[in-house]
């Protein structure tokens, strides 16, 4: 599958490929040097599935490599910089900046949850990449503390692993009717079925707040149907570290999408914070709450799904092994209002 040489095999005819950085459902992340222009490179080697037929493993490969293109176009200095994206022996690889620095979950293993000041440079950081992904149409789809990397001496935060993500009138980087994504940072909406947008990636983002405050998803659990029930139906218990920003993480948890913290006003509310110390109010919502997003019924659906997908879930959901410790935190509980009931669900 390459030139093979003492320092590993080439691909592509230049990018020499070294060190295993990591390995998930997606693929496996290497160290690799760029040997025509001699600079170090992180090269995602994308899985195929064995079962596929020559013709759909082709395009599966050709749709990937299309997709890939696209969340290659996307420029922000908190969005990982993808270099290339070849193929070589009949296997997609993305080409991008090596980050030298470790995951925010490593960090959290490492040394424990961060303070709220901390959090909410990561989250103005990460709104940041998500609304200018948005705009270009590309959801990620897969936020998480394992997805964010934080560069050594700088700081610098950089989301990774748009390898799940979704471009706007397209179909996915994996295969269509299959799950995919981490259940604990999932936004109710998607685990029910119910749809996806840009609101989903901020969900996503309110629980990696309280992962990064105190170490863990506020949605964690020991199985996925408990999971499941603590996402779309659980009193929301926030942890006591995000009490300083507490009206951000509340607003991106709110489990009605329609009134879901949008990603400008909840950068604007963690700069004040960072400003002044202390976070605003946000504004009432403008837009009126769907009325399909029912929290009873996103249950039985999700429940219904689970039953189907659960297999999907537990392979996928923490596949690049960054999840993040579980030890105690004190908590503080915070009710959600749940929508009023309604006579019709729209699909």
């Amino acid at each position: 599958m390459g030139t093979e040489g003492a320092g590993g095999r080439v691909i592509a005819g230049r990018y020499r490929l070294e060190t295993v950085l990591g390995r998930g459902g997606m693929g496996v992340v290497w160290r690799a040097t760029d040997e025509l222009l001699g600079r170090p490179v992180a090269v995602k080697e994308l899985a195929l599935d064995d079962t596929l037929s020559a013709d759909e493993a082709r395009r599966s490969r050709d749709r990937t490599l299309r997709e890939a293109r696209t969340v290659a176009q996307l420029r922000h200095p908190h969005v990982i910089v993808v270099h290339d994206v070849v193929a070589h022996d009949e296997r997609p690889y993305l080409v991008m900046e090596f980050i030298d620095g470790g995951s925010l979950a490593d960090r959290i293993a490492a040394y424990g949850p961060v303070d709220a000041r901390e959090a909410a440079r990561i989250g103005v950081a990460l709104l940041g990449a998500l609304h200018t992904a948005h705009e270009a149409g590309v959801l990620h789809r897969d936020l998480k503390p394992a997805n964010v990397l934080v560069e050594h001496g700088t700081g610098r935060v950089v989301l990774t692993d748009f390898g799940v993500a979704h471009v706007s009138g397209a179909t996915t980087l994996t295969e269509s009717g299959s799950f995919v994504g981490s259940p604990e940072y999932t936004a109710p909406e998607r685990m029910s079925g119910a749809g996806t947008g840009a609101a989903s990636d901020l969900w996503s983002l309110g629980a990696l707040l309280c992962a990064a405050v105190s170490g863990e998803s506020p949605f964690r659990r020991e199985s996925l149907g408990a999971v499941v029930h603590a996402v779309l139906s659980d009193e929301l218990r926030l942890p006591a570290g995000a009490a300083p920003i507490l009206p951000v993480v509340r607003g991106l948890l709110e489990r009605d999408p329609e009134r879901r913290l949008d990603a400008v006003a909840a950068e604007r509310m963690l700069r004040v914070f960072l400003d002044s110390g202390r976070t605003p109010e946000p504004e009432p919502p403008q837009r009126r709450a769907r009325a399909g997003l029912l929290v009873a019924a996103l249950l039985v659906a999700a429940m219904a799904a689970a039953g189907l997908s659960a297999a999907a879930l537990l392979v996928r959901g923490d596949g690049d092994g960054g999840g993040t410790p579980t030890s105690p935190v004190p908590s503080t509980s915070v009710s959600t209002p749940h929508a009023t009931p309604s006579p019709s669900v729209p699909g």
